[in-house]
């Protein structure tokens, strides 16, 4: 994983905003399976949720005190925070956008920074980045990050929250066996904002899951493949363990809810943890459920510029 332009620190938030998670590829209007679902058809199901394409709208956002917290904790070291809020719309018919996505940073060293990403209907053109830099008091706009850079010093990269797509690698489907762990979470985290953080999440002990393999495409790539474990009902991916020259080397786990709709893959999540296993880094998002909204009756001028230009340092 690289670190290369201020646009990755700025665009942390994609993950909630990825994902926190935009990128063509899987149609909104993708069928539940009628059957077992092929290796490829179980990887385009798992995007089609992590990018709430059962929904027309999305959003994290701000009740009294509750708002969503990303941590990002350094071995041996003391941690640090960033608060936002989030909202994507996927409510889009015109032929050329898929989908927008909003960002706004409350707190942290972006606090007052907004970031609003355009993603097409066409699948060869890239993401639009516009990002609103309170210190400037002015949008600058950037092209689609690199794929491996890695989000704003958390353990998330581009790919793994924005731009991998079901096409970048080549899936196989090594089985359904039952889902018999709980959820990684940082241990004893105090910080301002999460003053009564979650424990480790065993809710999806017992689940049946898909376990599915997915080899990049890629060549010398930083990892070879990935191991997911998916539920075998909602599609929710709740596990994925990364590997490269048959070591793991980082663990992403998502904590999903039901939003209580008829489609079974209508999820939001609770926290993503990840860590990278060469320096002990970790990183927890963690969402309350009262900040969750969906299916909401937003104008769609709140993803504009003029949106960033007015939000408060």
């Amino acid at each position: 994983m690289t670190h290369r332009s201020p646009v990755t620190t700025v665009a942390c938030a994609a993950l909630l905003s990825a994902s926190f998670t935009l990128s063509a590829g899987v149609s909104k209007d993708l069928p539940y399976p009628a059957g077992t679902p092929s290796a490829d058809e179980i990887a385009q199901q798992v995007y089609f949720v992590n990018h709430f394409y059962a929904v027309k709208n999305y959003g994290i956002t701000k009740k009294d005190r509750a708002i969503t917290v990303l941590v990002n904790k350094a071995a041996g070291e003391t941690p640090t925070t960033i608060t936002l809020e989030r909202f994507l719309n996927n409510d889009y018919d015109d032929g050329a956008i898929n989908a927008m996505d909003l960002a706004i940073f409350r707190s942290g060293k972006l606090r007052g920074t907004g970031m609003l990403i355009t993603d097409f209907t066409d699948d060869n053109k890239s993401q639009s980045y516009a990002i609103w830099l309170p210190a400037l008091r002015k949008i600058r706009r950037f092209a689609e990050p690199a794929h491996d850079d890695a989000w704003g010093g958390t353990d998330f990269t581009f790919g793994d929250v924005t731009l991998r797509k079901p096409s970048d690698e080549t899936h196989e489907l090594l089985g359904t066996e039952t889902f018999n762990d709980c959820l990684g979470a940082i241990d004893g985290v105090e910080v301002k904002y999460l003053p009564d953080p979650p424990q480790p999440s065993c809710e999806h002990k017992g689940k049946s899951v898909y376990k599915l393999k997915s080899t990049t495409k890629r060549q010398n790539w930083w990892y070879d493949e990935r191991i997911s474990y998916i539920d075998t009902k909602t599609f929710a991916d709740y596990r994925t363990d990364y590997f490269k020259g048959g070591e793991k080397v980082k663990v992403i786990d998502r904590d999903w809810g039901s939003l209580g709709l008829a489609d079974q893959r209508a999820q939001t999540w609770k926290y993503w943890y990840g860590k990278t296993f060469a320096t002990g880094h970790e990183t927890w998002a963690v969402i309350p459920e009262e900040v969750v909204e969906f299916n909401q009756e937003w104008e769609k001028s709140m993803w504009s510029e003029q949106t960033l230009r007015k939000i408060k340092r």
